[in-house]
């Protein structure tokens, strides 16, 4: 619980930060908030995931709903589409066995990229028929113009800092202090220890 809830103020921060230094027009700014959506997911798995994910879109959904152009479906659609992101984190740190194999590191970048698909194509439909439904604007030239190649930068970059953090001894053991059990790739660094 105190993983999630650390990763959900991290998230918010992280948007708080990148909001405010990265505005590329009005109401399109970069958002690192996903950073922690991806960490809770790869560490803690899809329930962690899904639910630092919900917390991590509290802040953009304020934003980019209520003060921006989202209005009330803002804060309803972003922290939801944040969540996804998280729990399918989860779910493909599970199959690849991230943090099991000395090839961690190079599986965290694609790895993050697959994990924002299901946000990205939620996305699109909450730009494409949810706004023009339920608000009146939006449409899916706002998507694919302004928020998709902003999002597949800020994708890019992410998955680099976590192939890095994947990859961090340090990092690992850090995070171990949150779990029961050892993080997998710490397990898997403590067996090749002995």
């Amino acid at each position: 619980m105190a993983f999630t809830l650390m990763m959900g103020a991290l998230g918010n921060l992280l948007f708080a930060v990148s909001y405010h230094v990265g505005q590329l027009a009005p109401g399109v700014a970069l958002d690192f908030s996903l950073l922690a959506a991806f960490i809770a997911g790869f560490y803690g798995g899809p329930v962690v995931g899904f639910v630092s994910g919900l917390l991590v879109g509290v802040l953009p959904g304020i934003m980019f709903g209520p003060m921006g152009m989202g209005a009330w479906l803002g804060l309803v659609g972003l922290p939801l589409g944040k969540a996804l992101t998280g729990l399918m984190a989860g779910i493909l740190a599970k199959v690849l066995g991230l943090g099991q194999s000395g090839h961690s590191s190079l599986l965290a970048v694609p790895a993050t990229v697959l994990a924002y698909v299901p946000e990205g194509l939620y996305t699109y439909a909450y730009f494409a028929c949810l706004m023009p439904f339920f608000l009146g604007r939006g449409g899916p030239e706002v998507f694919l113009l302004y928020i998709l190649p902003k999002a597949l930068a800020e994708v890019a970059i992410m998955s680099f800092f976590m192939a890095a953090l994947i990859g961090n001894k340090g990092f690992n053991d850090f995070l171990s202090k949150f779990f029961f059990t050892r993080p997998t790739h710490a397990k898997g660094k403590a067996s090749e220890a002995k």
